[in-house]
């Protein structure tokens, strides 16, 4: 396997990729955290397009006191936006965290690093979903409430293909936020969001329109279904909350389109969020197994080559399969390169992800692969998560 190492590899049961910079065409998708390092050193949270939507997952309930606010339907009113911005503003916090970081200068050594993001509450005891890319890697995670008061947060649980997280802070009567429904926007309809952009500026009010209900997009090598809205975003909403214009939570921030195209025109007022339907169907999972179950997986490990290296094609290998998956059960073998899946050419680790999203966990998918210079398919049953034992 030392031939065969690009540093590209991915885990395609949790669906974490190793850090990839991808440049999309046209637009760069900027990840919205802050970052400011110590010692007068500048630093900002940036990912180069990567989505990572999970299947749909039944949300179970939960014990009073722990459960989302009941779900209603998504409408317009006649409320202003001050009305509904005075009614959701408590239940969206500012989060600040802090990284160790390894210096790689003359000295070496480590130092902190400081970033900020914002998260929303939903129950009363102190569950806050966020973004997954606010939390990664933080050492101390602390929360700003509403009305100020500061608390120290533990994480729940986080999943970078989907972009969600949940943490907890040990609090009561919180204001958790009413959630919506996001099958039910439409372009047009009325957007708020409230975070902390910058870092510095919490609870910050921005409004404008849903530009476009779902909007496929591929940030950091992960293919994600999001709603866009021209309402101004920041670094530092990561993790906010977009409410209709009832206030009703119907998405979480994640995502800006910033810079300039290669024409040289100016990106403006292009904002992505996860919708709320996808976002609470992979918290419930957080929050009661601390990690996604049931999200649809072949069973294989792989690897990308971008360019024919040596005897290997550019494309997607399966660099090793799952004991107990449905790829091992399947017959599918490390070195195997993925032409196919269900008629779905495949060329990149986004293009797999891609077809994955619209299955769930006992669909059975043809796997047309490359072996030995010929191609043979395999029916592979799709299994969610499998715990394995590390290999000796």
């Amino acid at each position: 396997m030392s031939e065969f190492n690009e540093n590209n590899s991915y885990n395609t049961q949790y669906g974490t990729p190793n850090r990839e910079n991808r440049s999309r065409p046209m637009l760069m998708v900027l990840i919205c955290a802050v970052t400011s390092l110590l010692a007068g050193a500048l630093g900002g949270w940036l990912a180069v397009t990567r989505l990572g939507s999970s299947s749909p997952v039944i949300v179970q309930s939960q014990e009073t006191g722990t459960s989302p606010a009941t779900t209603v339907q998504s409408q317009q009113t006649n409320k202003t936006i001050s009305e509904v911005a005075e009614a959701i503003s408590p239940s969206v916090v500012e989060i600040f965290t802090e990284v160790t970081m390894n210096s790689y200068g003359f000295f070496g050594g480590t130092y902190t690093s400081q970033a900020a993001g914002s998260g929303v509450i939903i129950s009363a005891d102190g569950y806050i979903i966020t973004n997954n890319h606010v939390l990664e890697s933080a050492d101390s995670i602390t929360v700003k409430t509403y009305d100020g008061t500061e608390y120290e947060a533990s994480v729940i649980g986080t999943d970078s293909k989907s972009d969600i997280g949940v943490i907890k802070i040990e609090a009561d009567n919180l204001t958790p936020a009413v959630i919506g429904d996001s099958s039910l926007i439409k372009a047009g309809d009325t957007a708020i969001v409230v975070g902390n952009p910058l870092g510095t500026l919490g609870g910050s009010i921005t409004h404008g329109i849903i530009s476009s209900a779902s909007r496929e997009m591929i940030i950091s090598n992960e293919s994600m279904e999001l709603i866009q809205t021209d309402a101004t975003i920041n670094s530092g909403n990561s993790g906010g909350g977009l409410f209709d214009g009832n206030g009703n939570l119907i998405g979480i921030v994640n995502a800006k389109d910033s810079g300039t195209t290669s024409s040289g025109a100016l990106i403006e007022g292009i904002g992505f969020a996860i919708p709320i339907n996808s976002a609470m169907d992979v918290a419930t999972e957080l929050m009661t197994y601390g990690k996604v179950t049931n999200r649809p997986m072949l069973g294989v490990y792989i690897q990308t080559l971008q360019q024919d290296t040596q005897k290997y094609k550019a494309g997607v290998y399966i660099q090793d399969v799952m004991t107990g998956g449905g790829a091992e059960q399947a017959g599918l073998k490390p070195l195997d390169r993925i032409v196919s899946v269900d008629g779905e050419n495949i060329s990149s680790y986004s293009d797999l992800s891609i077809v994955l999203r619209n299955k769930k966990v006992g669909d059975s998918v043809k796997v047309t692969v490359e072996r030995d210079g010929e191609e043979m398919s395999f029916d592979v049953t799709l299994t969610g998560s499998i715990e394995e034992t590390e290999k000796g």
